[in-house]
């Protein structure tokens, strides 16, 4: 079993926080950090004295509040090119990410910020045909609406994942299905620390 698959971060409260290595999961569950939630089938991470189940889902045994850390995140650019689907906001062609850029639907030089909001992934020709100017102005409108811009950008990544991962897709709240089970859970667990 190779190391490079990702496996999905559960906060305490069953909230998604990401995704680390097989690695770092394993090293995790060895240090009583994590619990793990779903195992990836039969996988197995085999050692000359061992063998681990190799986890697909697992939990942090303790609340952590990311909200501000991730508001502050650093680069974003790959983030908004998979929620644009790698594909020009204007022209609608779908690229490489070294054909496209990221361009502000209202220009920097006129007060426009660099929130996920107001930045969308144009290709080379689109963003310099737009140059200084509006949508609007320029006559180029957008493919997708500015209301649709709005999902976080974690949720946009960790969806994308999901896509070839089934037992992620309850933790995502991608499928309707009964959260009774879950919440469950967490009361027992509540009770267990009370």
């Amino acid at each position: 079993m190779a190391l490079n698959g990702r496996v999905l971060l559960l906060n305490q409260t069953y909230e998604p926080l990401g995704t680390v290595s097989v690695a770092r999961a394993i090293i995790m569950t060895f240090k009583n950090t994590v619990t793990v939630e779903e195992l990836e089938g039969d996988r197995v991470l085999r050692s000359p004295q061992a063998e681990y189940p190799v986890p697909s889902v697992i939990r942090r045994r303790t609340y952590i509040n990311i909200r501000r850390q991730r508001e502050a995140s650093g680069s974003k650019r790959l983030r908004i090119y998979i929620r644009d689907k790698f594909r020009c906001q204007y022209c609608g062609e779908k690229k490489p990410p070294i054909e496209l850029t990221l361009d502000h639907i209202q220009p920097r030089s006129r007060g426009g910020d660099n929130s996920p909001v107001n930045v969308v992934t144009a290709c080379i020709k689109c963003n310099n045909r737009k140059s200084d100017r509006t949508p609007e102005e320029a006559r180029m409108p957008l493919l997708t609406s500015q209301s649709a811009l709005r999902v976080k950008l974690e949720r946009v990544v960790l969806c994308h994942y999901a896509e070839a991962r089934a037992d992620w897709r309850k933790y995502l709240f991608m499928d309707v299905h009964d959260d009774r089970d879950i919440m469950g859970k967490v009361r027992k667990e509540q009770k267990f620390w009370s």
